[in-house]
């Protein structure tokens, strides 16, 4: 944690590690090779071998609409978001197809005022503790993989209510914002439209509050990308 002066830097990123990524069924494989060490070459460098949405990433618009930005077409300003954590821990422990519903957003307004338009609305599962480990897929006996999600009617009135409107993001601990067992990726179609993007497998999540708070996204911006491995940190507002 960085404190600059008034405002404080929390990492929301996983750290990439081949040893403990869990990598989504068909991506590229994850490596980490050394090809120069301080000893015989003087300095110290990594090949690293991995898909634009291993471990910590964001997801461009482009990703799942054609025609709609790629990753080198988006402005700064569309990875810089104000932060809503939707606390849903809970619910997806008791059922890992969780899918936060309309319900839960307007519960959420009554007790913390309304969703910025614009916003990064992150569901907080729980899934980040399960990371590095087989059960962060939660596959049942026949292959399926279980994990919570957002609705597609929850999406839905987020963007007809013009809280994700032109730009704005689903984020989550887990693979993406669509329920492990949904291979149609209904919600993901719905969101990335428009500058809309997909902030995936963050971390720390008990360190951004409720409201208050922005999400800033890094990471690589390649030609004609569909997001990136990124550095993902929450901008804490004073106290």
């Amino acid at each position: 944690m960085v404190d600059l002066g008034r405002i404080t830097l929390v990492s929301l990123s996983h750290v990439n590690d081949p040893a403990t990524t869990c990598v989504f069924p068909g991506d590229p494989p994850f490596t980490v090779e050394t090809v120069a060490t301080i000893a015989d070459d003087g300095y110290h460098l990594q090949y690293v071998r991995e898909g634009e949405h291993t471990g910590t990433h964001w997801g461009a618009p482009g990703h799942f609409t054609a025609g709609e930005a790629l990753a080198d077409e988006l402005d700064p300003n569309d990875l810089l978001l104000p932060a809503v954590r939707i606390d849903m821990r809970q619910r997806c422990a008791d059922d890992p197809d969780y899918a936060l519903t309309v319900a839960d957003l307007r519960d959420f307004e009554h007790a913390h005022g309304r969703i910025p338009d614009g916003a990064a609305v992150i569901m907080w599962t729980g899934w980040e503790s399960r990371w590095g480990t087989d059960d962060f897929y939660r596959y049942d006996a026949d292959g399926v993989m279980h994990q919570p999600g957002f609705s597609v009617a929850a999406l839905q009135w987020l963007v007809d209510t013009g809280r994700l409107g032109r730009n704005g993001a689903l984020g989550t601990d887990t693979f993406g914002p669509d329920p492990g067992n949904d291979t149609t990726y209904a919600v993901s179609k719905l969101l990335h439209r428009r500058r809309r993007i997909s902030l995936e497998i963050l971390a720390n999540l008990a360190c951004l509050p409720a409201t208050g708070a922005y999400v800033l996204c890094g990471g690589q911006i390649n030609r004609n990308g569909s997001g990136s491995t990124a550095l993902i940190y929450g901008v804490l507002p004073p106290g």
